[in-house]
């Protein structure tokens, strides 16, 4: 049987008058149809010899990769060639700051044919050594094992096409040693720290966004990808089906990575009940807008920020955005929901990723199974296994509820910063409180309106109906002059 030549190499054949042919694709027509280039000789070697020069001469001069080419010009080409058109932008940015900022500086010089495992080895200890470019007063010199492990995964992609496009034999990659692999540590906020924390998100005007996601387990860019028209407030339903990115400093809005993170997530009536009541101080088309500009989401990086305060006023641990979606799904757990469902609920692609992630939670479901299984078919008097428990144990408490603590604790802290579209309120004396308003008006111009009570409840209520006056105003006022101007 004839051996299979390599894509791209073009097809050597032996015709019937004895001479050899060889073809290449050269291109391609408006119609995507191929275009070919043949040369004739007398002998097979002698024909691969003109089709190899062919194949260089049509070659774009970007594509013209040689062994002895500098290994820092070709992982360029690898990247923009093979890589970024199939990641996303926000990997992109991932892929440029370590191929760009720590490996072509580094081994960059080396040629392609002589780059060895040594000098990858000592490249990735210099990293984990002194790698850091940026805060390092901060963090240290050193690089963290996860950036040197991402940084090994790029040059042994690169380094792999180039043994398949037989630029070299091997790849000096394979066999390196790298850092541990580590996960970050899982925190978990307790059901106490949610009652302190729903409460003190009340107070600084960030419950509805905090409670929705302590309550669905969505990924952060998911949550700030909502749009109203998402929610069927009669059904419950939540449609996830974008995702908000920040990429050099630029909102990027898309679909979700994958095909299970595009889903439906059922809501409980009393999620949904305060979800409507916020959507009526919501005058824009996504569900949690920036503050700054209503047609565009929140930025991502501005909720974690919120998140540390709220937790630092509410006197519980500090955890990320994404130990929320931990939250989630131990609570699920703990109360009753198959790892099947809870995958399905918080976008995994199976329900063994759910499990891996989540074994310790299983591992005790599991045994507690067993010792049900052997109390009532053994008829023995076997001890349930201790559960190390976050929240405690409430089957008959929602998911999805409201948390309160069981034990009475201080008042959340007064929010220094009132929400935005909410007005200011400022004590004047002892019997007079003062509220002002700020709008835009259609001309582009702001105007302060002020009313006035003697106790911070009336002041409250007063500046609600004068705000909710006003916005009425402005807003007839805008259709009249877009009406004018048609």
């Amino acid at each position: 049987m004839a051996k299979r030549r390599k894509n791209g190499k073009g097809m050597l054949r032996q015709r019937k008058d004895g001479r050899w042919e060889g073809r290449v694709v050269i291109g391609y027509d408006d119609k995507g149809l191929p275009k070919t280039k043949n040369v004739l000789a007398k002998t097979k070697t002698e024909c691969a010899e003109k089709l190899e020069k062919l194949r260089e001469e049509y070659r774009p001069p970007s594509t013209r990769c040689k062994p002895d080419m500098l290994f820092g010009d070709y992982i360029d080409f690898w990247y923009e060639n093979f890589c970024k058109p199939a990641v996303r932008p926000l990997t992109q940015q991932n892929y440029e700051n370590r191929i760009y900022d720590h490996i072509i500086p580094e081994i960059g010089k080396i040629p392609l044919n002589k780059l060895s495992q040594n000098d990858l080895q000592q490249f990735y200890a210099r990293l984990k050594k002194n790698g850091r470019r940026i805060r390092v007063e901060q963090y240290g010199p050193e690089l963290s094992d996860r950036m040197v492990r991402a940084c090994h995964a790029s040059c042994r992609s690169a380094l792999e096409k180039a043994v398949e496009d037989g630029l070299i034999r091997t790849n000096p990659a394979i066999g390196c040693k790298l850092p541990p692999k580590k996960a970050h540590e899982m925190q978990v906020l307790s059901r106490e720290d949610l009652g302190r924390f729903l409460r003190q998100a009340k107070e600084d005007g960030f419950y509805e966004f905090f409670l929705l996601e302590l309550g669905t387990g969505m990924r952060r860019g998911e949550m700030l990808g909502l749009q109203w028209d998402d929610l069927n407030f009669r059904t419950g339903e939540l449609h996830v089906c974008r995702q908000v990115c920040a990429v050099d400093g630029k909102l990027e809005i898309s679909v979700p990575k994958t095909k299970s993170s595009v889903r439906t997530i059922v809501l409980p009536p009393s999620l949904v009940a305060v979800l409507k009541e916020y959507k009526k101080t919501v005058d824009s088309r996504w569900m949690f807008p920036s503050p700054q500009n209503p047609d565009s989401p929140r930025y991502p990086t501005g909720t974690s920020d919120i998140l540390g305060r709220l937790l630092r006023r509410a006197g519980c641990k500090r955890v990320r955005f994404h130990d929320l979606r931990h939250t989630f799904a131990t609570m699920a757990l703990e109360n009753g929901m198959d790892v099947k469902t809870l995958s399905a609920t918080i976008g995994h692609v199976s329900a063994a990723t759910t499990l891996d992630i989540y074994s310790h939670m299983t591992d005790t479901m599991q045994m507690q199974a067993a010792v049900n299984i052997d109390r009532k078919i053994g008829g023995t008097d076997a001890q349930m296994p201790e559960v190390k428990q976050t929240l405690e144990q409430n089957t008959n408490t929602p998911v999805n509820a409201t948390y309160e603590p069981s034990e009475p604790h201080p008042e959340p802290v007064p929010r220094k910063i009132r929400k935005s579209g909410t007005g200011c309120l400022y004590q004047i004396n002892d019997h007079l409180w003062e509220g002002s308003f700020y709008p835009r008006l259609p001309n582009g111009k702001r105007k302060k309106f002020n009313i006035y009570a003697e106790k911070r409840e009336q002041c409250e209520v007063k500046l609600a109906e004068m705000i909710a006056e006003k916005k009425a105003e402005i807003k007839e006022e805008k259709a009249k002059l877009k009406e004018g101007a048609d």
